[in-house]
């Protein structure tokens, strides 16, 4: 486990987990020790440790792929704490649900308080998770280019979802995607100016890179 991010406010810690390298998020506040996951990927026992001195509040699951999903079951039966993710996503999880998310929504704990914004593309139900300069963005933006997507249309969704939800941000934004590494929203806007200004393939879906597709 690694901090992200620290400071008197708030604390980001990534692990990288399971068979696909997924990244999950713990999210603490320093005052009040309240915390948040985000993502179960795998190595239920990597979070429980990772949430050890803390007040776990949620689980928040940024979309339904399985690859997010693999210590979801484990965690909530040791934690006892609601599980929430959007409407278009829940019937894919692998137990009920208590908390259903919307665009816009806010989920607070401790003194933090995250929005949630709604980014369809990768999934119809994917959402991010924003506080403050920091920006939980599932599987939805990577440095580089967007999350994979399964056809030219989910290709534009997605496209909107960026330009339309995270490009609005302030350029000092830092980006923690679902795998890999972190990246600023001043790099991915620049990158993707330079993709917009280029003609595409009208059937262009799947791995797309801002500088190479």
């Amino acid at each position: 486990m690694a901090p992200v991010a620290k400071n008197d406010h708030i604390q980001i810690d990534k692990l990288t987990l399971g068979p696909f390298d997924t990244n999950s998020y713990i999210i603490t506040c320093p005052l009040t020790r309240d915390s948040v996951v985000v993502d179960a990927p795998g190595e239920a026992a990597e979070i429980l440790k990772g949430l050890k001195g803390t007040n776990p509040r949620y689980i928040l699951i940024t979309h339904s792929h399985m690859d997010h999903l693999g210590a979801l079951l484990e965690l909530k039966s040791k934690l006892r704490v609601p599980v929430a993710v959007h409407p278009l996503d829940a019937k894919n999880l692998p137990s009920p649900l208590e908390m259903l998310l919307g665009d816009g929504d806010t989920v607070s704990f401790g003194k933090i308080e995250l929005r949630v914004v709604h980014t369809p593309g990768h999934t119809p139900g994917s959402v991010c998770f924003l506080t403050g300069k920091y920006l939980i963005s599932g599987d939805t933006i990577f440095p580089g280019g967007p999350g994979k997507t399964q056809s030219p249309s989910a290709l534009r969704q997605i496209i909107e979802s960026i330009t339309t939800k995270i490009f609005v941000l302030p350029e000092d934004t830092q980006i923690y995607p679902g795998h890999g590494n972190s990246t600023i929203l001043k790099k991915e806007k620049a990158e993707f100016a330079v993709f917009s200004s280029r003609p595409h393939d009208p059937n262009l879906c799947g791995d797309v890179l801002w500088l190479s597709s």
